[in-house]
């Protein structure tokens, strides 16, 4: 029994590692534009909301408190766009690996602005809505837990193989790095090489015309 609970919660703490839910808010001055970037692997759910926080509580939101978002891929690849909104959301399932880039801008005020943002960014098993889950299964407590461990044994699973993916990649970019390192060290040896010759060659020549040797 003990060893079942420690296998579960092992699971449930790689599952947490392996898919990401970053919350966070951060500040954006009118005029300019900061990006946050994610590694997202290819088949994985993402989901993100973004609002503006309203810097007078109780009153409507200034019309200056507007943002512009775009979600890329590293290929430069659009997945969401919205222009001058004070909230939004977005949801994609990740057709190509890599790092996704999501850029808030606010345009330029004069005077300058600066604007609190509010950013809920979840990839994963996170991503998923676990509550709508439960509602359309009808399962109790025990079989929800379940099917998140299923996911996230599913998710690790993919993780593994992603990574694995990527030190090929590295593994393969490290071999060919190290092979153009060598002929440009044997290009700059030729090259030393040739103009010490030169140089012999041409005192040489120079010692002669001088009738020194």
């Amino acid at each position: 029994m003990i060893q079942s609970s420690l296998v579960i919660s092992l699971l449930v703490i790689l599952g947490f590692l392996f898919s990401t839910s970053e919350s966070l808010q951060f500040e954006l001055q009118s005029g300019h534009s900061k990006c946050i970037a994610e590694d997202i692997k290819s088949n994985s759910m993402t989901v993100g909301k973004y609002s503006i926080v309203n810097p007078n509580e109780g009153y409507p939101l200034p019309e200056t408190h507007k943002v512009t978002v775009r979600v890329t891929s590293h290929y430069g690849n659009s997945y969401h766009y919205s222009e001058n909104v004070e909230t939004g959301q977005f949801a994609f399932v990740a057709a190509e690996a890599g790092d996704y880039m999501a850029c808030f801008f606010a345009p330029d005020h004069k005077p300058q602005t600066k604007l609190t943002v509010d950013f809920d960014w979840k990839t994963g098993v996170a991503a998923k809505d676990w509550s709508n889950v439960a509602k359309k299964g009808s399962v109790d407590v025990m079989e929800l837990e379940l099917k998140k461990l299923q996911d996230t044994v599913t998710s690790i699973h993919e993780e593994m193989f992603y990574l694995r993916e990527r030190e090929e990649e590295m593994q393969e970019f490290n071999k060919t790095t190290n092979s153009r390192m060598a002929w440009l060290s044997f290009l700059s040896l030729f090259v030393s090489l040739s103009v010490a010759g030169l140089q012999l060659w041409h005192l040489k020549t120079f010692f002669e015309k001088k009738k020194l040797i």
